[in-house]
């Protein structure tokens, strides 16, 4: 039997049961792009008497959309996470319809076929460790720029990151100089006898622990996050001084002696980057050839995703962490898995924290992040 018609043959009881948090369903859907951007805004603000209409507008406006959709929508309503907040779609879809199983727990579950790419366009990560994964964490400056927050924003970091198969090393603290010369000791691992001086900590058992064995290569990826004040296209030491984002991408430019050449490098960046409040304003719509040369540039494989646009401040809650990491945090756990490349889950990020307020009034604090990229495959990261 056809998705679709094992939606149509269940739709009465589906939508009885989504009824019971319809909100839920209807954000998931979006998440997993099952309807776009603007087709959410309109379910969500639908005038109905009860909760069920928003459920049937969204089950029926599925179907409309074709095959694939239902079929998709099907594997949503059997994920965990969805079972187990409406228990009662496991006896409902087990009883009545013949539904493939689950995507996360299929020993040997595949990517659907638009998302599946050639070999050669994608990133091979079979290093084990896929690679390293580097945090800047700067804390403390003073009593009055002191980061409340940002050791959640590197716990989520260390934590997703492991999940995704990385070692993950964490320097704290550390002045314009240190960074740099971290960065340049990270991006060699020519003498790795140098970061000894970094007091580096180890992401281990649920904790960041002293350093066990000191990093020996680096794998088939690298990220580096960098957690710190900041302004105008710099980030900013504990001591005041200001490395610029620029330099720091240089670093790890590509060339005949770097084992990270030909390697993707993702940088993921925690700073404010203006003193400018950015406003909201009311939207109405909501709505490359390969190269068979042996060379590539040296500025290739290099993504670069800021919390925020130039000259503007971003936002950090001093216990839950910042909207920028903690909204790449969730996104990756939820997109990894789904096998959604990182310029997909990056703009999830990106449209998840635009929809953010910074203050009570509507569109008067916002925040919107930047990503830009040197990619030149598809970037997949995959939890084991």
């Amino acid at each position: 039997m056809s998705a679709k018609n094992n939606l149509r043959c269940n739709k009465t009881e589906i939508i009885r049961v989504l009824s019971a948090d319809h909100r839920l369903i209807l954000n998931k859907a979006q998440e997993t792009e099952l309807i776009n951007q603007r087709e959410y805004n309109n379910l969500k603000s639908i005038n109905k008497e009860d909760v069920e209409g928003h459920v049937t507008e969204l089950v029926d406006k599925i179907m409309n959309k074709g095959e694939d959709s239902c079929k998709y929508f099907m594997d949503l309503l059997q994920t965990d996470d969805i079972i187990s907040t409406y228990p009662e779609l496991k006896k409902i879809l087990n009883d009545t319809c013949h539904l493939p199983k689950p995507v996360q727990e299929s020993a040997d579950a595949m990517p659907p076929e638009s998302k599946r790419v050639k070999r050669e366009e994608q990133y091979q990560l079979k290093s084990q460790p896929v690679g390293l994964c580097v945090i800047i964490n700067n804390e403390n400056f003073n009593e009055s720029k002191m980061r409340r927050g940002t050791n959640k924003d590197a716990q989520c970091l260390a934590e997703v990151f492991t999940w995704l198969r990385f070692r993950v090393l964490m320097c704290k603290d550390q002045t314009k100089d240190q960074m740099e010369r971290a960065l340049s000791c990270f991006a060699s691992l020519s003498d790795p006898s140098q970061l000894q001086e970094f007091n580096l900590k180890e992401w281990i058992d649920s904790r960041f622990a002293e350093l066990q064995q000191t990093p020996l290569k680096h794998g088939d990826a690298f990220i580096c996050c960098i957690l710190s004040h900041g302004s105008n296209g710099v980030v900013i030491g504990t001591d005041g001084l200001p490395l610029p984002i620029k330099k720091i991408t240089q670093t790890f430019k590509s060339s005949d002696q770097s084992a990270l050449t030909g390697k993707p490098k993702v940088f993921l960046i925690q700073a404010c980057q203006g003193k400018q409040i950015q406003l909201g304003v009311l939207s109405k719509d909501l709505e490359a050839d390969d190269s068979t040369s042996p060379f590539i540039p040296e500025g290739a494989d290099v993504l670069v995703a800021i919390a925020t646009v130039e000259e503007c401040v971003s936002f950090r809650h001093p216990i839950d962490g910042s909207w920028f990491i903690q909204s790449v945090c969730q996104q990756l756990k939820e997109g990894c898995p789904r096998h959604d490349d990182i310029n997909t889950i990056l703009n999830r990020v990106n449209n998840e924290v635009s929809q953010k307020e910074g203050c009570k009034q509507c569109g008067a604090a916002k925040q919107m992040p930047e990503v830009r990229f040197t990619l030149r495959k598809t970037l997949v990261l995959s939890p084991p």
